[in-house]
């Protein structure tokens, strides 16, 4: 590894490499352009943090065995490639690992690390990760429990299932 990097790493921490990644910046950038005249749900870094939050909190309510640095990771990284389903059709949970897989590489996250997140990544919108008891399914409930359905002004016009929907406050 470059001794540069190694220096880098020293001085920032992994999640700051991914929010300072020029990929990363890059793709956050794309999805605001193509969300800049959505009324409905924006996957920008206050989703990204909220999704981060959200599955920290359950990590200790859950008791659950993972790192808070890979649960931030995989908030920040899980909607990375949404440009590319707004743009190409791609569904976004395939397009956000394949993003994430060099991010997580350049940051300096390990195999099994990033095993762990890519996991996250893909299962996002898979219900059968609602019930399991790892990153996978904190990152799967944190993204569906970020939203505040109760308080949208496009509510009524979404097409999310009022089953998909957050119409109340849920402790």
């Amino acid at each position: 590894m470059h001794k540069l990097i190694k220096t880098v790493w020293v001085i920032m921490d992994r999640l700051d490499l991914i929010i300072n990644n020029e990929k990363y910046k890059k793709c956050v950038s794309e999805i605001g352009e193509c969300e800049k005249d959505r009324v409905f749900c924006h996957h920008d870094m206050a989703h990204f943090l909220d999704v981060a939050r959200i599955a920290y909190i359950l990590k200790l309510e859950e008791d659950i065995e993972v790192s808070r640095e890979l649960i931030y990771a995989a908030g920040l990284l899980h909607d990375i490639g949404r440009h590319l389903q707004y743009r190409d059709g791609i569904p976004h949970e395939k397009a956000s690992a394949l993003i994430a897989e060099g991010i997580l590489r350049d940051c300096g996250f390990d195999v099994s690390e990033s095993e762990m997140i890519l996991d996250a990544i893909k299962s996002h919108r898979d219900k059968k990760s609602a019930g399991r008891s790892d990153l996978t399914g904190i990152i799967y409930r944190a993204d569906k429990m970020s939203r505040s359905c109760f308080a949208c002004r496009a509510e009524g016009e979404c097409n999310w299932s009022a089953e998909k929907k957050n119409l109340s406050i849920k402790l």
